[in-house]
This record gives structure tokens, C-alpha cells and sequence, in this order.
């Protein structure tokens, strides 16, 4: 069974910006619970649908198959949940490991979270020096949550300052 094991972090300075490739993505959801989510996603000009399982600690179940692109543009229009994620996602490598930093847009404008994904739940990473807070456990940096709520703008502020929801 494929898992996605990841660690995500909130992003405290603009120094990994250096050599980033982006990609630009949006994304929905088609269904999100405590047992699985369903996501729509385009990046750039692929198209994807992914299945994701409960999360364990750091790990969870992960199915992803490409799917035609003008699918995924019908299946963003009139099934998936509003607000659609959008987002750029910029990629580079830090002590032999791919990040990926993702800088919202729309609902979650000012959002930026940065992700490394492990071989193994026990594997230790070199952490660079542009990131801060780990929000790896905490429900509301999930992208599927950040549709019902999002953090971007005021709330973000409020997260920031420990008093969001």
C-alpha cells in the first residue's frame, strides 16, 4: 500500500526562494472525513485524482492517478467543495531531501507552509533554517481543512498569535 509520510511547517522567512522551480496548482475536494478524502487536483497542465486514508502519526494510505485534464477542470467547476485550494507550489532541495513550500492564494492568501516527505516515520531530517513552527499534528494546516476553514488573511494572524480556531 503506498503511504504518504510527511512533515509540514510553517514558513518563516523568504529565504528559500533561491533556485525554487514553482508550479502553479489548484485543487478540491470531492469529499473529506475523518476516514478518507478525495481530492481533484491540476498542476500546471497534469491533472490527478488522489484517495487519502486516516492519518496515523505522520503517515496515511495514498492513491494518486493522473486523470484527463479537462475532467479535473469539470470536476473543480461543479463537484468539488468550495473554496478550491489554490495555491503555488515551489520545490527545491535542502540536505538531500525535496521540500516543498506552498504560498496560498484566494481564501488562504498569506498561508505558506513548507513540507518534506520521509522514507520512514522515524527518519530524521536537517531542518533549514526558513522554517518555523511544525504544524505536522495540527488538523487545521491540512489542505482538506482549509476549505471549510481557512487560515489565510485575518485568521492567519489569529493562528499566528495562538488565539485561532
Amino acid at each position: 500500500m503506498p503511504l504518504e509520510i510527511e512533515r509540514k511547517f510553517l514558513v518563516k522567512s523568504r529565504a528559500w526562494r533561491a533556485g525554487a522551480r514553482a508550479c502553479a496548482i489548484r485543487q478540491g475536494y470531492l469529499c473529506s472525513g475523518a476516514g478518507a478524502t478525495a481530492r481533484i487536483r491540476i498542476a500546471g497542465a497534469e491533472a490527478f485524482i488522489t484517495v487519502k486514508g486516516k492519518t496515523q502519526g505522520i503517515s496515511r494510505a495514498e492513491f494518486e492517478y493522473p486523470i484527463p485534464l479537462h475532467d479535473a477542470e469539470v470536476m473543480l467547476e461543479t463537484l468539488c467543495v468550495r473554496p478550491l485550494i489554490e495555491k503555488t507550489r515551489y520545490s527545491l532541495e535542502h540536505a538531500g531531501k525535496l521540500w516543498t513550500v506552498d504560498v496560498f492564494e484566494g481564501e488562504n492568501d498569506g498561508l505558506v507552509m513548507a513540507e518534506v516527505e520521509l522514507t520512514g516515520p522515524e527518519e530524521q531530517v536537517a531542518l533549514p533554517d526558513w522554517v518555523g513552527e511544525e504544524v505536522t499534528d495540527d488538523p487545521r494546516y491540512r489542505n482538506s481543512a482549509l476549505v471549510s476553514a481557512p487560515l489565510g488573511g485575518p485568521a492567519l494572524v489569529e493562528a499566528e498569535l495562538g488565539n485561532g480556531a
